[in-house]
């Protein structure tokens, strides 16, 4: 990306561990900049290279950010429009809040005044830093909340330990599906599928329930990393591997677990990709596929939450429709109502959904 500062042009490389493009309109901005200016070229696309005080550029965020949260809010006229309206607010928010800018130089450091040390943060986002580059200040504060939430890692009960989640990768906050997992009857002790892995808590907590084989797999370069050091962190690495590929691996299995992306809608970032599945793509791929992996008398664990249901999004029709158009049948189903705060805040816009949510493990056999 290219600028203009004091005359000259001024040229670096632009990173941004969400997919996000560059911005093509860009101006230098210190610490004179109010928060009104700053939204005033916010609302015109205008990106702001902040080159003042880092402690600025939080409080000048911060401001945009309440700003983005005054307006009125229309009522909806049905629980689907509600939730897109809810998306769209969102990502507006991402792509206006994405417009503040900070320069990052190799090490990789913040060169202004009051950075923080930001080197691990930085790293585990965007990777090597070999050249004078630019990222959006909001998605450079995610990184350093994405890093903290590593290092401290989250307890999971099921596991008596914690997952350590990379940056970019789905957060275990939400216990139930887990709880799910820990505790249907396994067909087999010998062999289980974990696809679609994530962090690897779902492979871990079979490994450590006696399974004596767990090929957990993932098509994103990260989770395989992750999901491979919180094995070893757990001490299941002798019957837990994260394996890089698209779906299945090779062979059948007694068992396969498959926690799919719950909404179906279009993902607005890459970061997104763990929650939203355009036409719930992987959840019908993973049903019709299911029967060409599983061993004869094998079972696939689907786990999954009807809150798309809940959203006017997907039916339990189409389910029901998609699993026996895969040639599977239903053996059982274990539901749990959702525990996450999000469930309980009458203040969230989708808050009459996620009160009636719930989230199953069906037991799924070849007909």
């Amino acid at each position: 990306m290219t600028w203009t500062e004091a005359g000259d042009s001024r040229t670096a490389r632009w990173r941004s561990a969400n997919g996000r493009p560059a911005p093509s309109r860009i101006e230098v901005v210190t610490d004179s900049l109010t928060a009104d200016d700053a939204n005033r070229m916010a609302s015109q696309g205008i990106a702001m290279l902040w080159q003042g005080d880092f402690h600025n550029a939080r409080q000048i965020l911060n401001a945009l950010d309440r700003r983005l949260g005054a307006g009125k809010k229309k009522v909806a006229d049905s629980p689907a429009d509600e939730f897109y309206r809810h998306r769209q607010s969102r990502s507006h928010r991402a792509r206006v809040l994405g417009l503040l800018l900070i320069p990052l130089d190799p090490g990789p450091v913040v060169p202004l005044r009051r950075a923080p040390d930001i080197r691990a943060a930085a790293a585990e986002a965007y990777g090597d830093i070999a050249e004078p580059s630019v990222v959006s200040l909001h998605e450079l504060v995610g990184a350093i909340g994405a890093h903290e939430w590593r290092r401290n890692g989250v307890w999971v009960e099921a596991l008596q330990g914690r997952i350590h989640p990379h940056y970019g990768t789905f957060f275990p906050t939400r216990s139930e599906y887990v709880d799910l997992v820990a505790a249907a009857p396994l067909p087999s002790e010998e062999l289980a599928f974990d696809v679609g892995t994530g962090t690897g808590v779902l492979a871990a907590v079979l490994a450590r329930r006696g399974v004596q084989r767990v090929v957990a797999t993932d098509n994103e370069p990260r989770a395989i990393a992750c999901a491979s050091e919180n094995f070893q962190n757990l001490g299941v690495q002798d019957r837990a591997e994260a394996v890089l590929t698209d779906m299945f691996p090779p062979g059948r299995a007694p068992l396969i677990v498959c926690n799919p992306p719950w909404i179906p809608a279009t993902p607005h970032s890459s970061l997104d990709n763990a929650v939203y599945d355009p036409g719930s793509r992987m959840l019908f791929r993973f049903l019709n596929e299911l029967s060409d992996h599983l061993e004869p008398g094998g079972e696939g664990w689907l786990v999954l939450s009807d809150l798309a249901e809940h959203l006017g999004l997907r039916s339990r029709t189409d389910l029901l429709g998609a699993i026996e158009a895969a040639g599977l049948k239903v053996v059982e189903r274990f539901d749990t109502k959702p525990t996450h705060p999000k469930a309980s805040d009458r203040n969230d816009p989708l808050y009459a959904a996620r009160a009636a949510e719930v989230t199953s493990l069906w037991r799924l056999v070849s007909r």
